[in-house]
């Protein structure tokens, strides 16, 4: 019969059950898998733009010659012709308008007729001065003879200078019966009708002589003290704003309407088109005031190092990295960035709490073609 184990035996016997059991109920160890990767997190995006400083201003005008001149007679009489009317072309040279010529025509006859007598005395007074002249050098003739031959043969040449004279003042005066325009242009405005009695300088037609056209404004003081020097002006047509061009100012008025105290300014238009006819309505733009700088929404605003950055999308990874900024103006809407940021690039305006520099992202909505072209465009 067996003996009976003992206590110890019995102890250890149970301990080695219990590690074999132990090591049969664990699983088989392999290498450990890496954990899945994050998903790329969404956010939205906006390109920044770069825009001009300061705030548009338009004011409303019209086109009208830079060189306007009224025509008008040397000298008063009954008009009897007006070959032009309101909007037609003219060329230097050309006859206007006829005054009444009887009265300038026989002045001009009295004066050639005063003429050729004074031409006669003169033939005279020389012949008397010959025969003096020869009878002093033979002694038959005394010298206060021979003096008062000179004198008459210098009084006779005089009488002739004097009637020339008024002969040639007769001339331009009846050439002043016919109006003529001094350079080409177009009539804008007329004076005076036929028949009618005109004075000397009483404006007969106003030509806008060729050479150039301006816009006329009439500007606040505000914004004459506001604008830059030699601005350039935008001016485009009311009634089609596709027709436009630019321009300088060319005049300004030194001095405000009593009324509107508005300074009237000139721009000359620099080669405006057809299309801005004389007294055409235009609106004129120019920028006053503000810096530029690159704009983009105030949302995408945040902080790092205790100052202002954006989170900007990097196109070709499609990850994100912290740019600290430089901010000159922000409202609710927008922020105008003076450094930091480049016109064109994509930066994130909504998600951007949780990111993290490096992570990738996924931009949603119109922005996310914005931001693959800019990445294709610093590709190629």
């Amino acid at each position: 019969m067996p003996q009976a184990l003992g206590p110890a035996i019995l102890t250890r016997l149970m301990l080695r059950g219990v590690v074999l059991t132990g090591l049969l109920a664990l699983p088989a160890c392999g290498p450990a898998e890496p954990p899945p990767p994050e998903p790329p997190r969404p956010v939205r995006a906006s390109v920044a733009v770069s825009q001009p400083g300061g705030e548009t201003v338009a004011l409303t005008g019209q086109v009208e010659a830079a060189e306007e001149v009224g025509l008008a007679f040397r000298i008063g009489g009954r008009m009897i012709e007006r070959g032009v009317n309101v909007g037609d072309q003219v060329r230097a040279g050309q006859v206007i308008a006829r005054l009444e010529d009887s009265t300038p025509r026989d002045n001009l006859r009295a004066a050639r007729a005063a003429t050729a007598a004074a031409r006669a005395a003169l033939v005279q007074a020389r012949n008397h001065y010959d025969r003096q002249n020869q009878l002093l050098r033979s002694g038959f003739t005394t010298r206060a003879s021979y003096d008062d031959a000179v004198r008459r043969l210098q009084a006779a040449q005089s009488q002739v200078d004097a009637s020339l004279a008024q002969e040639n003042i007769a001339e331009t005066t009846l050439a002043y019966t016919d109006l003529v325009a001094d350079s080409n242009g177009v009539v804008t405005a007329r004076g005076a009708e036929p028949g009618e009695v005109v004075a000397a300088g009483q404006r007969i037609v106003t030509l806008a002589r060729e050479g150039g056209r301006d816009a006329v404004f009439d500007v606040p003081a505000r914004l004459m003290e506001q604008a830059e020097p030699d601005p350039l002006v935008t001016v485009s047509l009311s009634g089609n704003p596709a027709v436009r061009t630019t321009g300088r100012v060319r005049e300004v008025s030194p001095q405000a309407d009593p009324v509107t105290r508005t300074f009237r300014v000139r721009v000359g238009l620099i080669d405006p088109p057809e299309a801005m006819r004389l007294g055409s309505t235009v609106n004129g733009g120019i920028r006053i005031g503000g810096v530029s700088g690159i704009e983009v929404p105030a949302s995408a605003l945040t902080r790092a190092n205790q100052g202002p950055a954006v989170w900007v999308v990097d196109g070709q990874g499609s990850t994100v990295s912290l740019r600290p900024v430089e901010v000159v103006r922000y409202d609710a809407a927008r922020a105008i960035i003076a450094g930091g940021l480049r016109d064109g690039e994509v930066v994130v305006t909504a998600g951007a709490q949780t990111l993290r520099p490096g992570q990738q992202v996924r931009v949603l909505g119109a922005a996310q073609a914005a931001s693959q072209g800019t990445a294709g465009g610093a590709a190629r």
